[in-house]
């Protein structure tokens, strides 16, 4: 993640993410042009005036599956078209013949112009989120991932009927009132978003109240002004050891001046906890690539900040009596956050994760705040800044009803050594290091999702690089682990 994108509170007025209400708030003369030169993105989608009620089942279901969104009927291959001859109250009644269970959707006529100046309207279909998985009426189901409402397998259905009971905690009625909001926040989110309306109209569009009016668990995580008082657990803790082990007891190599606990709304969470991170990562001298000695931090910035930002944004904040943990060290920094994986996305294949956001409500507000973008894509940057730092690749561990997200400052293999190895050699020594308990074979199989002889293969191929050594009193000892090998 860049830095510009994470801002203090008082800055993030100065950001301008969303088109699409910036576009609809314009003079309908300019309305249908602003709506053209918008990006179509994981919440927003042109159609054309010519398209059916039934075509529209894909898209509806989609971004209902995925975090909602806003859909503009009469805009195709760069020209204002308006509505065609299909009436309004067959729109309005899509969802209820193409979708089950029906979508909720809501439909606007909103003016706009063609290019030669005539009168048209466009139809602007708001999606909200929902909390249960639909589907078209010929039993297809859809996700939007990106720019793309992609088809799922049965598999990837499957999961997401999983996820679907856990993950729409943030749209759950909170208990809260406007007056438990902090309107600085919500001023600095309208100007960042390019809204007008007035806050309650916002929050609606939003999904951060409820059908029935209700402020939701999302709307007090991003604005409360003591998000506290309902969840507890939502803060972050930052310990800074000395060395590269925790310790225990007397032995415990936490740096009592270096505990923080850091709590407030989800934006100020996350600079207040950048900022403490920033002066407390381990920093060393190297030789850059100009023949010069600088000082870098012992992990990227754009990776440690990525994962900081993917575990506030995407973590369970239904498990109650549990926070996100960033743990610094010599060598690493480890970030853990509550909650597993979701269903789309295996910890074991993390570059193959696909979008699925456990609190769509509050990911979409982070998104327009330019904090973070999606999950799969800080991932990708994750390992991006690694790789380019020469260091080896994040190791994603899931543990119980948490993740663990280890980044090390260790060398990458050396490609001479590493093109000697059976591919896939480098994740078994990244995994052995990764681990805070020792590792056989059968346990590293198991956390790389693999076969026990493809996983010996290459244990003994490290083995004879020695960069690995075996452990144990015979080949039966229960004991038996594997251990990496100081150079």
């Amino acid at each position: 993640m860049n830095a510009e994108r994470v801002h203090p509170p008082d800055t993030l007025d100065v950001v301008t993410t969303n088109q699409v209400d910036r576009a609809l708030a314009a003079a309908p003369a300019e309305r249908g042009t602003r709506l053209l030169a918008a990006d179509e993105d994981q919440w927003f989608d042109r159609k054309s005036g010519r398209v059916t009620p039934a075509k529209l089942a894909p898209i509806l279901v989609a971004f209902a599956n995925a975090e909602g969104g806003v859909i503009a009927v009469g805009l195709s291959d760069g020209q204002v078209e308006g509505l065609g001859q299909v009436p309004l109250r067959d729109f309005q009644q899509a969802p209820m013949d193409f979708t089950s269970p029906p979508v909720r959707a809501s439909f606007d006529l909103v003016d706009c112009a063609k290019a030669d100046g005539t009168g048209t309207q466009l139809l602007i279909i708001r999606v909200a989120p929902s909390e249960r998985v639909h589907e078209t009426s010929s039993g297809e189901c859809y996700l939007r991932v990106g720019d793309e409402s992609r088809k799922l397998r049965f598999e990837q259905r499957q999961e997401l009927e999983y996820d679907k009971g856990q993950a729409q905690y943030d749209g759950a009625p909170s208990g809260a009132t406007i007056a438990d909001l902090d309107m600085r926040l919500i001023e600095q989110y309208k100007s960042a978003a390019g809204f007008s309306a007035p806050t309650k109209m916002i929050l609606d569009a939003r999904s951060l109240t409820t059908p029935r009016g209700d402020l939701t668990n999302a709307a007090v995580l991003l604005f409360g002004s003591a998000p506290g008082r309902w969840f507890p657990q939502a803060y972050v803790r930052i310990l800074r050891f000395l060395g590269t082990t925790r310790g225990t007891g007397s032995r415990l190599a936490l740096d009592e001046s270096s505990e923080h606990r850091v709590e407030g709304s989800i934006p100020t969470v996350i600079t207040r906890a950048q900022e403490i991170i920033e002066t407390l990562i381990p920093k060393r001298r190297s030789l850059g690539a100009d023949g010069r000695f600088e000082t870098n931090p012992i992990v990227p910035r754009d990776a440690w900040l990525e994962g900081l930002v993917n575990a506030v944004v995407h973590r369970s904040y239904s498990l109650g009596g549990d926070h996100i943990r960033v743990e610094i060290y010599d060598d690493r920094v480890e970030i853990e956050s509550p909650g597993r994986f979701p269903g789309l996305a295996d910890p074991r294949k993390p570059l193959e994760i696909s979008r699925f956001a456990r609190n769509p409500r509050v990911a979409r507000v982070c998104a327009e705040l330019r904090i973070g973008q999606e999950l799969g894509e800080g991932i990708r940057r994750m390992f991006d800044e690694m790789q380019r730092r020469g260091l080896t690749d994040p190791v994603y561990e899931e543990k119980g009803g948490s993740v663990r997200l280890v980044l090390a400052n260790i060398p990458r293999l050396d490609p001479t050594v590493a093109a000697r190895m059976p591919a896939g050699a480098e994740h078994v020594l990244d995994v052995i290091r990764a681990a805070d308990v020792q590792l056989g074979t059968g346990d590293i199989a198991e956390k790389l999702g693999l076969a026990r002889p493809t996983v010996k293969r290459r244990l003994d191929a490290l083995e004879r690089e020695g960069l690995v050594r075996w452990i144990g009193k015979s080949p039966k000892d229960p004991r038996a682990h594997w251990i990496v090998v100081d150079s």
